[in-house]
This record gives structure tokens, sequence and C-alpha cells, in this order.
């Protein structure tokens, strides 16, 4: 694929926030981001891409606007079409510099997140993408055994030390703190995302997941900086039943459209095979071991939930070509 020409960056670093309804949210975010430290010397702009939104979003961000930092651009995109992956792509259109730090609107910041990005992207010329740590501020207690199932709500910590995702496992940083090359994501993701959002009215996940797999494919690495560290905020709402039990079976859907996604042709009958037995098989032990009480606390459901979705997702493969 050839990618398109750009003009050359003008900011050392984008913050792209991708938000739908956020005029709540986002007012937080951005003190955060207003009182980041060690960023003086960086060359930065921040951009809100309004997914959509059908609250006072826009006027947030202007109000924002007439009062923010004078050195540091704050700018607003609309996208219309709903899914984060289509905000992702207006944002990296828009951008005007050489990396892109996704933050998502609920997901709030360290005061050294701008300087953290800028200099691990230095330190590490080879890593097209990077993800950090991702603790959760929860309004309610969470559930018993959520330890188990917290990557769902994107609660991420791999430790202290910089390490290697691997994308073949579908190992990856999820997009609510991600930093990308610019230049890399023009080059390798296409600029249509195949996996953007609900299909046939199920919450099918792993739109994040698509362009970092097009980026290994283009042999970039995806690492994990411990240093770039932001805090979720998990509102009551996310830790009830049912939408706990749809995101787990969202994320199995997308199982094997993720794997084919970077595949050659011969090699998808294989995969999907490959998901079927392997997630049946999951699925028979996950039964076994609870004895056929695999609904019996809200983490055992939703580990149920994610292998039965895994089961169901070559259903669910939009495009093999």
């Amino acid at each position: 694929m050839t990618s398109p020409e750009v003009a050359p960056p003008v900011y050392d670093i984008t913050i792209a926030i991708p938000t739908y309804n956020g005029a709540e949210r986002l007012p937080k975010l951005l003190e955060h981001l207003r009182i980041q430290t060690q960023a003086e010397p960086i060359r930065w702009e921040i951009l809100v891409v309004d997914n959509n939104s059908q609250d006072h979003t826009a006027a947030v961000v202007q109000d924002y606007a007439r009062q923010w930092l004078p050195n540091v651009p704050l700018r607003y995109a609309f996208e219309p079409r709903q899914g984060a992956a289509f905000a992702r792509q207006t944002a990296v259109q828009s951008a005007a510099s050489e990396l892109i730090g996704f933050l998502d609107d609920d997901n709030l910041p360290a005061n050294n997140w701008v300087a953290e990005a800028v200099d691990f992207s230095r330190r590490y010329p080879q890593a097209g993408a990077f993800g950090g740590r991702i603790d959760g501020n929860y309004e309610v207690p969470p559930p018993e055994g959520f330890e188990r199932i917290k990557n769902f709500l994107a609660i991420r910590n791999h430790g202290s030390e910089v390490m290697a995702f691997e994308p073949d496992k579908l190992q990856l940083p999820p997009a609510a703190s991600l930093v990308i090359r610019r230049q890399a994501w023009l080059d390798s993701v296409p600029p249509e995302p195949t996996l953007g959002g609900k299909v046939a009215g199920l919450f099918v996940q792993g739109d994040d997941y698509e362009p970092l797999l097009y980026l290994h494919k283009h042999q970039w690495q995806i690492l994990y900086d411990p240093a770039l560290q932001t805090v979720h905020q998990i509102p009551p709402q996310r830790f009830e039943r049912s939408y706990l039990l749809m995101l787990a079976k969202g994320c199995g859907l997308a199982t094997c459209q993720l794997s084919l996604m970077t595949a050659n042709p011969w090699r998808k009958p294989v995969i999907v095979m490959r998901t079927c037995l392997g997630s049946l098989k999951r699925l028979g032990l996950h039964i076994l071991k609870h004895r056929g009480r695999s609904h019996a606390d809200l983490a055992t459901a939703c580990e149920f939930e994610f292998h039965l979705g895994s089961l169901l997702s070559p259903l669910y493969v939009r495009r093999w070509s």
C-alpha cells in the first residue's frame, strides 16, 4: 500500500481524544493535560475527535479552547461515522505531528505522560506503537474475581520493565492509552477499518487491535512502557452484569477476524479451523472446571461468554480477501 502524501510534521506529538457524548468526562481529562510537567521543550497539540456526539461536546471543547495554553493548540474535529476506529482514522489524518498519543476520554494521564511518550519514542525508534500501565479508579468495589477479567475494561499492568507484546498471540495494548508513529500507521494501516463497531446488534470488539496487527505485519515492534501511566475511570454501570457479559462476548467475537487480519490467503481456512477447535476445547474445559455452574459468579460468567464468543467468531468474519 502506498501511503498518502503528508505535510512535514509541525509538532512532536498530537494528543488525540476520540469521544462520544463526552461533555461530562472531557473537562477532567483536559485539566490533566493542562498540568503536564516536563513538556516545555516539546511541541505538542491536542485534538478532540467528536464521534457524532448528541450532547454538547463541541461547546465544551470550544469553551476550553478560548482559555487554553498559549503554546499548545486545542483543536476539534468531527467524525460522523459511529465507532472509535473511524475516530482514530480521522485523528491520524488530521494530526500534524510525528507521534499520536491516543487517550480515551475517561482515561486520565499521569502528569508526565506527554514527556514520557516523546522520550520513549526516541529511545525505542523501532517501536511503531507502545502502550503503558493502566490502573483503575472504581466508583464502587469491583465484583469478586475481577482480577481475572480486568482486561475487558482495559486495566493493564505488565510489570516494571519494558517488554515487547506478542501480536501473533493477540497480546496487544488497548487504545485507551496508546502512542503510535503516524507515518508507520499511514504506511501500514488500510484507511477503512474492518472492525468498526457493532455487527448485527452485537458489541463486537477488537477495533483497537486491528491497526496494531498491520503495524506488526510491517515489521514494527509493539512495546510496553511501564512509565507511561494512566488511570481509567470506571463508573458503576461498567460493573453491571449485562454490560460485562456483552463486553466479554464481544471480545470473543473478534477473535477469528483478528487472527485472519494479516494472514496469507492459504492459511485462512486453517486459522478458522484452529479457532473453532481451540475455542471449543477451552469452552468445554471451562464447563468441566466449574461443573456446569459457568454463570455462578460474574467473573466466571464473563469467561464463559468470552469462550463462547470466540467459538462463534468465524460466523462474524467480515472480509476474507
